[in-house]
Formats: C-alpha cells, structure tokens, sequence
C-alpha cells in the first residue's frame, strides 16, 4: 500500500483527502495540532493510520511524522496541507502585524519547506511526489490577503524551484479554489459562505492527479 503523509488533517480539506486516499488504498500518517480531534478524524478512517498530533513548526514532530511513514514502509506522497490565515479580520498590509506576518510565513512557507526537506530522501527513493496545496490569492492581489497571499505565493516558488532540482520528484502546486473551510469562514468573519463548494467535491480530482501523475507543475481543480 502506497503511504501518504498529510497535514492539517483533522478537519477541512486534509481530513476530505484523507478519507479518499484511504478510500483509495493508501496507508496514511495523519498530523494536527489538537490530538482530540486529530485522534477522532484517524478512528474514522479504514485503513492503517497513525496519528501524529503536533506542530509543524516543531523540528521533532516533523521527523517523527517522516518515522511513523517510514513505519508504514515510507513516504510516496507528503501532502502540505497545513496553514494559518493570519489575523481576522484580514488586515490591510499597512496595517498587518509584523508578529502576525511572521508566524504566517513560519507556518505556511518555513515549516512546510522544512518538512519536506525531512521526507525528501526517502520520498526520492520511493519515486514519491509533494503537493504543496495553494490559493489563487498567490497570483491576484486581493485587498487583505497580502499576508496570506504573500505567503502562498513564496510556497509556489519554492515548489517550482524544487521541481527543476530535483526532477525525478513529482511536486504539484495545486490550487483547491474557495472552499467552504473554517479558514475560509474566518477570512470572512459574519459572512454566509454556503455557496462554497465543501471539501469532499474536489478529493477525485486530487485522487486522479496522483494517478495519472503529470508533470510537476501548478494545478487548479
């Protein structure tokens, strides 16, 4: 059974894809910040799960995510799910707390980088692939994303710039469009966001995209 290792995987997207995947026959590693809802989303799943509660910003729990694949028989996929938004209300980026931008570049660029970089060599020899999951608020300049959207906008780069490196990687920059996600709710605080798609509708096309394994490159769903 092919392995996958997928963060922010308690709720939202990352849960969806986990249940496709296992759906699909893959073996799974499971990360989140809070253990009781990590813990709830893995009792749902079929398949063989671990679930490993921590921050990805952390440098112990990112290598115990790539030892609990490695326990499955290692990684082929490392789904770079996990993010914050930043403040919320989404602020101006004349008025965007440094601190604020900071941790949103730690958490959505620094740390996934970082994670990857700790799968990579056994991602490499299993012929293995990276989806570093983005936003078109990396390509449009949308008043109050500047913080979130920088930050997307460097993940892709890096992905780009990791898939020339290393070409015998799969790395996919895939763009889910606006879902109907807490993040999604708190970027739009009081608003009815019900005429967002829920996460579940775009799971086949990431199951096809692992598939059909195209050429490294930005996806839109």
């Amino acid at each position: 059974m092919p392995v996958a290792i997928i963060t922010g995987a308690s709720r939202g997207l990352g849960l969806a894809l986990a249940h496709g995947l296992s759906d699909a026959g893959w073996s799974l590693v499971l990360d989140a910040r809070g253990a009781e809802d990590l813990a709830a989303a893995a009792e749902q799943l079929p398949g063989p799960v671990r679930a490993v509660a921590g921050d990805i910003t952390d440098a112990g729990h990112r290598a115990d995510l790539v030892a609990a694949a490695a326990e499955l028989g290692g990684p082929d996929l490392l789904v770079n799910n996990a993010g914050v938004l930043g403040p919320s209300p989404l602020p101006a980026l004349s008025d965007f707390p440094l601190d604020g931008l900071r941790e949103v570049y730690e958490v959505n660029v620094l740390a996934q980088l970082a994670l990857t970089q700790e799968a990579l060599p056994a991602l490499v020899d299993r012929d293995g692939a990276v989806v570093f999951v983005t936003s078109d608020a990396a390509v449009e300049p949308y008043p109050g994303w500047g913080g979130y959207g920088s930050a997307k906008a460097a993940l892709e780069q890096i992905g780009k710039v990791l898939a020339a490196e290393v070409p015998a990687l799969r790395v996919w920059v895939v763009d889910p469009g606006d879902l109907r996600t807490k993040m999604h709710q708190d970027a739009f605080p009081g608003e009815d966001i019900s005429d967002r798609q829920l996460p579940e509708a775009v799971v086949p096309a990431y199951v096809k995209l692992l598939t059909e394994r195209p050429e490294s490159g930005r996806v839109r769903l």
